[in-house]
């Protein structure tokens, strides 16, 4: 079970990074999986997220507060939107579907990310 817990935190950890500058894509979520999954499974792996100069505060402060960072959200709202809003008036243009369901994943997106406290 070690292994399996292994592989699925460094999957879900890459796809946290991804999160990172994919803003359609929650990091949030993924990194604290890959908390979880490391902290049953190896030590070392734990340890090395939780002190990692990027994640770590990342990682302990939502851990540990159930809050983002004011820049943090700043960033990751601000780039949702920047995409969002690219693709909604060049890959979706004349879809008037598409445009509106990307309209609304970027609201319920900003919704959520602001729906967690604030750590100043």
């Amino acid at each position: 079970m070690k292994v399996f817990f292994i592989v699925i935190g460094i999957v879900s950890l890459s796809l946290g990074i991804l999160g990172i500058v994919l803003p359609v894509l929650p990091t949030t979520p993924f990194l604290l999986l890959s908390a979880a999954l490391f902290a049953r499974s190896s030590d070392r792996l734990y340890c090395w997220l939780i002190h990692h100069r990027v994640f770590g505060e990342y990682v302990r402060s939502f851990r540990e507060e159930k809050a983002i960072p004011l820049k943090i959200k700043i960033i990751s709202v601000s780039m949702l939107w920047t995409v969002m809003l690219v693709s909604i008036f060049t890959a979706a243009e004349g879809r008037l579907w598409l445009q509106l369901l990307l309209g609304g994943i970027a609201v319920a997106v900003t919704i959520h990310i602001l729906s967690f406290k604030t750590k100043l």
